[in-house]
């Protein structure tokens, strides 16, 4: 089945491939959609650079600071509302309106509040929080129904529960989705960058290649952040299935 998976993926991948050229081959205006091969050399040049490894480096940091808050928080959260059934009926309409509310509107009200830097972060974490305290709650809760019983015959403490079963247990769950959740926070931090205009950032990058037309170096960019996240995605993916296959 992961063979059949790896095969169908492939081909969707030749499929956009092939998308490109011929998209690229009907229009043939660098200025509206640049050639795939004109993409390739752009993403060798900036792997050459040191101003794009900064910039990478600046908006990876603020991506992670993101994740941790929402991990945190999410954590947290999701821990109280699985021990008491008051507090998850209190939490369920914060997280909603979290969720619900426009990123776009978030930023700009941020970008009044706090710096070009600092906008970007608090919004993904916004954005991060209400998925990882979903898949948290989903852990503990699945955790709580498999050993429930067990718990309440031997009268476990609290925070033996929290620190020896619960966490550890619902941890595997949590890094699983973790790859997919870093990637939604990457993209929600670039596109805080590239609305604040943030100084040596992939979003800056970006906006500055929009206003100066470069639309290779736009695309090649965007490339560049798409095998990230799939790289991120991947790398989560696999320590999950290490640790599975290492429980078993």
């Amino acid at each position: 089945m992961t063979k059949k998976n790896a095969l169908f993926s492939g081909l969707a991948i030749v499929a956009l491939w092939l998308a490109w050229l011929i998209a690229y081959s009907g229009v043939k205006n660098d200025y509206v959609l640049p050639s795939f091969w004109e993409a390739c050399r752009e993403m060798g040049r900036l792997l050459a650079s040191a101003s794009f490894w900064r910039a990478f480096a600046n908006t990876f940091l603020r991506t992670l600071w993101a994740f941790l808050v929402s991990l945190g928080l999410g954590v947290v959260m999701a821990i109280a509302a699985h021990l008491v059934r008051p507090v998850r009926a209190f939490f369920a309409p914060i997280v909603s309106v979290v969720r619900t509310v426009p990123t776009m509107a978030v930023i700009l009200m941020l970008l009044l509040w706090t710096t070009p830097a600092v906008a970007p972060v608090v919004v993904s974490a916004l954005v991060l929080f209400p998925a990882v305290y979903a898949a948290a709650l989903a852990a503990l809760d699945e955790v709580g129904e498999e050993y429930g019983d067990l718990v309440r015959a031997f009268r476990v403490p609290l925070g033996r529960r929290i620190g020896e079963m619960y966490l550890p247990l619902a941890a595997p769950v949590l890094l699983k989705q973790a790859g997919g959740i870093f990637s939604l926070g990457l993209k929600v931090v670039i596109s805080g960058e590239v609305l604040a205009s943030t100084y040596r950032s992939l979003g800056g990058m970006m906006q500055e290649a929009k206003m100066y037309l470069e639309m290779p170096t736009l695309m090649a960019l965007t490339l560049l952040v798409l095998l990230l996240g799939f790289a991120l995605e991947g790398i989560c993916l696999a320590a999950y299935k290490l640790i599975v296959r290492w429980r078993r």
